[in-house]
Parts: structure tokens; sequence; C-alpha cells
């Protein structure tokens, strides 16, 4: 491909993470004459302060309760204590070692990699801000993913959120997590599992809105047994200072000590000071990027992919989006992202995988299915001490019989639910699943076991 004169590069990414750096690499690797910018680390908020530091803290928050499951196994394990400062560190030590193959793998694909905040300057120009710097791009792909939300609630700055979690000096003896979703029931679990007292509280009903109901409340009722204190239809009202830490007020007019607040109450696009306005570039709902199919924004020569459009944000969602993106502009391919049947997990304890539509969502969408449902006591807790029961359930199309969502909550739940992704993805039918010959013993057999549905609706 020639670059053409008028331009300094083809392509300009504003950062640094997983989907920018993708479409940067694949661009270039194409021909294309390309440059990044990321303004803090590159890697993103999945490397640097997501999903790879929190399965990390995942593990950690694990041993405490295999030290005592071994009991039962015969091991006489008496753990002396947990050293925040050396996980913490590991922690610093393999993000760094990421963030450096980021840059690297961009080298080696030609990328012109910048570590400087971008903003748009217009529809074809972008300045970096610490050189002062103005550089032309015929394409400007924007790759900002999103920023943690605090609630204006009176003494909100009192509070961290998940980008600070990761650093604290110190473990706190007693930390409340506000909110309900995937990123509170995580780290609610990581903060018990390390040792502190851990209050959730939510101002919902029940945790993780939009998960199948009997997955919601099968998790809340787990993570009260594993010392959990879930506070439900507790909206918080205010943070005070007090002399021995921080006092919560809720508006129901409760309140409780804590050493600290953590805030998980979403995330929203960081498209704050970008710009974009210069370039006539359209925002939605929380300052999100409005893109059609192709992440092309009302802008032509610009296109957004990630968390900064609000689709769907995960990370491999991202990556997605990204080669979908040079496959469009670059190679002549017009590409869209399916965005349905994606494989979920949430890493709380006990854990979560899902994938497909819940109970309520399939039958608003075929109006008749059944179900099959199983709880039972995985074989790992029959001689422990643990009383925590697996569930796993079969939402089937009524009329096809094909598989419209497995929901499991569970050990390794997560693994399953990769697996389960790719025989769902290829229309499956509960026959299927019952011609394939079960694994034992394992907690996945009983997916290809569960012969008597449940029930049906309507």
């Amino acid at each position: 491909m020639t670059t053409e004169q008028s331009f300094d590069y083809d392509l300009f990414v504003i950062g640094g993470g997983s989907g920018g750096v993708r479409a940067a690499r694949l661009a270039s690797q194409g021909g294309a004459k390309v440059a990044v910018a990321e303004e803090y680390r590159y890697g993103g908020t999945c490397v640097i302060r997501g999903c790879v530091p929190k399965k990390l803290f995942v593990y950690a928050s694990r041993f405490h309760g295999e030290f005592e499951d071994a009991r039962g196994f015969g091991w006489d394990v008496e753990p002396s204590g947990f050293d925040w400062t050396k996980l913490r560190a590991a922690k610093d030590a393999e993000i760094s070692r990421l963030s450096q193959i980021y840059l690297t793998n961009l080298g080696k694909a030609g990328v012109t990699a910048f570590e400087d905040r971008a903003v748009v300057t217009g529809p074809n120009e972008v300045k970096l801000v610490n050189e002062g710097r103005t550089i032309t791009a015929k394409t400007i792909l924007i790759a900002v993913g999103g920023t943690p939300f605090k609630p204006e609630i009176e003494g909100a700055e009192f509070g961290i959120t998940s980008n600070e979690a990761f650093d604290l000096e110190a473990l706190p003896s007693h930390v409340t997590v506000i909110g309900g979703g995937y990123i509170a029931v995580e780290f609610a679990s990581i903060f018990n599992g390390l040792g502190s007292k851990t209050t959730l509280a939510y101002r919902g009903p029940s945790v993780l809105r939009g998960f199948d109901e009997d997955v919601r409340a099968g998790l809340t009722e787990a993570m009260e047994t594993r010392g959990v204190d879930v506070r439900l239809n507790a909206s918080p009202k205010k943070i005070e200072k007090t002399n021995d830490g921080l006092r919560l007020h809720f508006e129901d007019g409760s309140s409780l000590e804590t050493g600290l607040v953590m805030f998980a109450t979403g995330r929203v696009p960081l498209t704050e000071g970008l710009g974009l306005e210069t370039a006539g570039v359209t925002l939605g709902r929380n300052g999100k990027i409005e893109v059609d199919e192709f992440s092309q924004s009302s802008c032509p020569s610009i296109y957004a992919v990630g968390d900064v459009t609000d689709r769907v944000n995960l990370t491999p969602i991202a990556i997605r989006e990204g080669a979908a993106f040079v496959e469009t502009v670059f190679n002549d391919n017009p590409t869209k992202v399916d965005h349905s049947q994606i494989p979920t997990a949430v890493f709380s304890q006990p854990e979560v995988g899902t994938v497909g539509l819940t109970e309520e969502q399939a039958l608003e969408q075929v109006g008749a299915i059944d179900v099959y449902k199983s709880q039972f006591n995985p074989m790992r807790n029959t001689i422990s001490s643990r009383v925590e029961r697996t569930l796993m359930k079969i939402i089937v199309d009524q009329a096809s019989q094909k598989v419209l969502g497995v929901h499991i909550l569970g050990p390794d739940s997560g693994e399953m639910t990769q697996a389960l992704g790719i025989a769902l993805k290829m229309g499956a039918t509960k026959a299927d699943f019952d011609a394939t010959v079960a694994l034992h013993p394992s907690a996945a057999e009983e997916l290809v076991t569960m012969k008597e549905k449940s029930y049906s609706r309507p």
C-alpha cells in the first residue's frame, strides 16, 4: 500500500490497549504507515489495571479456602500468614513484563509508538500534548477504553475504584465494596479471600443484573456462606471520614464503619477532553462514541473500537473489533463483529460461567422453552468441610431443541464455558449434548447427563 503524501500516517491510533494495538499491528503488517499514542502504559485497561492483575489477585485469594479444604484430604496445613506487599510486587513485575511485550510487538510490526497523550484536533489531525506536535493521518482510530465511574455522593473522594485497589499500601482490615456487577462481586471475593472483613453493598435487589436469576441468587448465598456481608437494596448516601477510618451512610438511615470504600459502580467511556467535537464525532450516553456496525463514527475518517463505544466491554471483543476494522478499512473486506453468544466468566468465589440467553431472555425471544437444571455437591466437597453446591442450567428452544443458553455457578465454570461457547456458536441441540459421552468423574459431565427437563415455560 502506498502512503498518500498529504498525510503523515495512513493510520493513527489513540490508545495502546488490546483493541488499538491489534489494529495497529495488523494494519502495519499489511503495508500501512501506522502510529500509536498511549498516555499511560501500553497494555490498556486489561493488562495494566483490569483483567490481568485482577485474575492474579483472584488466584491469590483462593488459597485461603484451598488450605481449609486440604485438611479434609489429610494435609496438615497451617499457613503462617499473607503478605500483601509480596503479592503487589509480583503483580507489578508481571504487568511491567506484559506492557513491554506490547511495545516490543508494535516495534516488530513497524509501528511508531508514542508515549504521550494524543487528542483529536480535526478529522485528520491529532496533537501530541507533551510534545506539542500536530500529526496528520488519513484514518484515526480511537481505542482509549473506559474509566471507573463514581456516583456523585457527599464524600465520594474518600472512596477508591478498581484502578487504585491494585496498589494499596496495605490490606485494610475491613473493606466495603459498593456495586453489584462483576467487578464488585469479584473484588468482594478477592478481599474476603485475602482475609479482610468484607461488605458488599448494592442498591438493587440482586447482584449481577442481566445474568440468569438462579445464578444471581446462588452466588449471593454462596458469598454469604463464605463470609461476605451482602447488603442488598442499600444505596450509599455519604462517606464520612472518622478517626478510625470511614463511616458509610445509606439512604435508609443505616450506616457502617469500614476501613476502605471501593466503588465498583460501572465504567464510562474515556472520551472527556479527547477533542472529538473538533471533528464532529457524535457521542452518546456516558460519552460513548456512536459507531455503525463497521466501527465508523459520524466523522468518516474516525473509527472507534473497544470499551469507548460501550457495545460489549470485553477484551476479546475489542481485539475482534480492531481486527475487523483493519479488514474493512485497509483490506477492502467489510467485516462486522458478531456480538452474540459471547462466553463470559465472573471470577467471583464461587465462579460464574455463562454463554447465550438467560431463561427470561430466551422466553422473550422464542416464546416456549425447556429448562434443564441440576444442583449438586461437587466431588471435591464430599470429604472437605465445604458446603457449597454447583449449579448448572441449560436453556433449550422448545420447538427446535436448539440450546439457547448455558449457565454454571461453581469451580472451573469459566473454563467449561469457553468450550460450551463453541457448541452454541455451531447451533448445538439438546440431542447433541445428550449424544456426547460423559467425562467421568467430572463436574462437567452433568452438562451431558441431564436427560430429564426440570420444567417448561410457558
